[in-house]
């Protein structure tokens, strides 16, 4: 009994004491209230009020730290080589967080037909065990920092890429390089991957825009740039640990690595990368292997009511040729395209010479220009998706459309400005991650043995005219035609007849 009356007193306290914190509530409302106001109606009518301090007030014991400049300088990249030839790259960036990556001058391109498909095992196993960390190890040490990792391999490089917060910087590189220089190859680990690997290049090759770049490659090159990214089951099935150990004795070398970072301490990073990379053999190793394009028709039938067909040229000279592959980013926008919006009208809201044909056409799935580019050649055209019935008309269109710009007069200066302003956004929208920022850094060190700053980029994007646009335009289109097709090809016109659209220009 007695603790019964004992709760309901403290109950009747509690009711009391809220009663009162309601009022006091309400009180102080009214007081801001009546102080917002007499604050509105002095500030209307011009009297002077006490009730708030202006925004300027100096705070007693705080100071305001002065405003940042309209215009930040980027940080400019600093390069040292170390005494075997590995190069190290960074620049510094605000933020907490920083990307580290090892890129080597390394792909398909240097795959002999035995180790066919050895970079890309090489990717799918870039964070297994190693001679000093179980798989288990290095995924819980990633894992511990928040860190995400990746690998890739393209034909020409290798990148593998660390990012986590600039204060496990030390730990980034120390894991980034054992997981390169160190793999352990375990026997049932390779088995397991390649399976793995088999898995993945069926679901690529099972997608037509990845199989018609592959076949691209394959048909319109001789010699290195010919080798499969995706190779085939059955060459994926000859590797083992033999060959992968082989394949890096010869291309890991120290002249073909950059180890590159952005958002650290140039020195730190030094400092701590130097002691792990310096005993990488200094030998030059294997030389690039050369390719020669010469066109050439593929196709392959598939078990689909549309046809998918790529009409590409050579880009002479590659991204190395910087004026040129800066006139085919230009091209790129310019024709832009696209495909059919799932929530309304096709295309609706783009702008580009190539989105209009999905607008007017309603046969046509999607068509869009491509490029992809390497050190000393590349490719740019067409790519569609239509009706198998459609497929001469599309193909009409789209050689219509190649023709026209390398035809003078046929852009004009509104649509060159739009291109080069939709490329110019591209290109910064891609350099905001530190990741991409990155591998470009590491990409251009590979290449120029310097990073060039983004302003030299865009500055050559700008200075593309109307006359450089049919200029190169005239020289793409002069070199052999390479098509390739897939799906359903019965109504798919002759090489000769559409290769014969272009040389009649």
């Amino acid at each position: 009994m007695y603790r019964a009356v004992s709760g309901l007193g403290a109950l009747k306290r509690h009711r009391a004491d809220a009663q009162m914190m309601n009022i006091a509530i309400r009180s102080a409302s009214t007081s801001v209230a009546q102080s917002s106001s007499v604050g509105f109606w002095t500030w209307l009518t011009g009297a002077r009020s006490n009730a708030l301090p202006p925004p300027d007030f100096a705070l007693p014991g705080v100071t305001i730290p002065p405003s940042l400049p309209d215009l930040v300088e980027p940080s400019k990249t600093k390069i040292t080589t170390l005494s075997n030839g590995v190069k190290i790259a960074s620049e510094t960036s605000a933020g907490p967080s920083c990307s580290v990556g090892v890129y080597v001058d390394c792909g398909s391109v240097y795959e002999a037909p035995e180790a066919t498909g050895a970079s890309q095992l090489l990717k799918t196993m870039a964070f297994a065990t190693t001679t000093n960390r179980s798989e288990l190890r290095v995924v819980r040490e990633i894992e511990a920092i928040g860190g995400s990792a990746k690998a890739s391999a393209s034909r020409e490089m290798m990148s593998y890429t660390y990012g986590a917060l600039k204060t496990y910087m030390p730990e980034m590189v120390e894991v980034l390089i054992d997981c390169v220089r160190n793999p352990a190859f375990l026997d049932w680990e390779v088995k397991e991957q390649i399976l793995r690997l088999k898995a993945e290049l069926a679901k690529a090759s099972s997608n037509p825009e990845k199989l018609l770049l592959e076949a691209l490659h394959s048909t319109g090159y001789s010699g290195a740039l010919a080798n499969p990214l995706i190779a085939s089951e059955s060459s994926i099935s000859r590797l083992n640990t033999d060959v992968l150990e082989q394949f890096i004795a010869e291309n890991y070398t120290a002249p073909r690595i950059v180890l590159a970072a952005s958002g650290v301490d140039h020195d730190e990073l030094v400092s701590i990368a130097e002691p792990l990379l310096s005993d990488i053999p200094s030998v030059t190793g294997t030389t690039r292997p050369k390719s020669t394009y010469v066109g050439g028709e593929y196709r392959r039938t598939a078990d689909s009511l549309n046809t998918d067909v790529a009409l590409a040229f050579e880009v002479p000279g590659g991204w190395l040729k910087e004026k040129d592959f800066a006139t085919v980013s230009v091209l790129q926008t310019l024709l832009g395209g696209g495909g059919i919006f799932s929530w309304g009208r096709q295309g609706k809201g783009l702008h580009s010479r190539l989105n209009h044909l999905v607008t007017e056409f309603d046969q046509i799935k999607s068509i869009t220009a491509f490029k992809d580019v390497h050190s000393n050649t590349g490719i740019f055209g067409i790519h569609t998706s239509t009706d198998a019935s459609f497929v001469p008309k599309a193909i009409d269109l789209a050689a219509r459309e190649l023709t026209s710009l390398a035809t003078p007069g046929h852009v004009d200066q509104s649509q060159l400005d739009r291109a080069k302003a939709s490329a110019k956004s591209a290109i910064l929208a891609n350099l905001e991650s530190k990741a991409s920022l990155t591998e470009d850094m590491g990409r251009q060190v590979l290449a120029f043995g310097e990073r060039k700053p983004v302003a030299h980029l865009l500055k050559a994007v700008d200075g593309v005219t109307l006359k450089d646009v049919a200029t190169v335009a005239e020289k793409i289109i002069s070199s052999p035609l390479t098509m390739a097709s897939h799906g359903n090809v019965l109504n798919m016109p002759t090489y000769e007849s559409v290769s014969g659209k272009f040389s009649s220009k």
